[in-house]
């Protein structure tokens, strides 16, 4: 799967971007059919201690999907994100099977 991962004013890790990658790769066993994805890393200028935001994006045939998380750390936020998209996209093949 095609995922491209932006950060927002700062620069991204290569670590953070193979675990994104991985971690987005496994999408595929639960939706065969996603075309893309974009992820958008944000640090937010807050005192609090969960200020990393991480929004994904996945790009299925005629629909999106969209998840915003906030955590302490983007491997938290990727992960939790992830579980998110994960329960779309079987409730998304589950509703098609249906009607087929």
């Amino acid at each position: 799967m095609k995922v491209n991962a932006q950060s927002v004013n700062f620069v991204a890790d290569g670590k953070l971007i193979d675990f994104i990658q991985k971690r987005m790769d496994k999408m595929e066993l639960f939706y065969d059919r996603v075309i893309d994805s974009d992820v958008f890393l944000k640090v937010d200028n807050t005192s609090t201690k969960e200020n990393k935001i991480v929004e994904i994006m996945v790009s299925v045939p005629r629909d999106k999907f969209m998840v915003k998380k906030q955590c302490k750390t983007f491997e938290e936020a990727v992960d939790s994100a992830c579980s998110s998209l994960e329960r779309q996209l079987v409730k998304r093949k589950e509703k098609l099977r249906a009607k087929a």
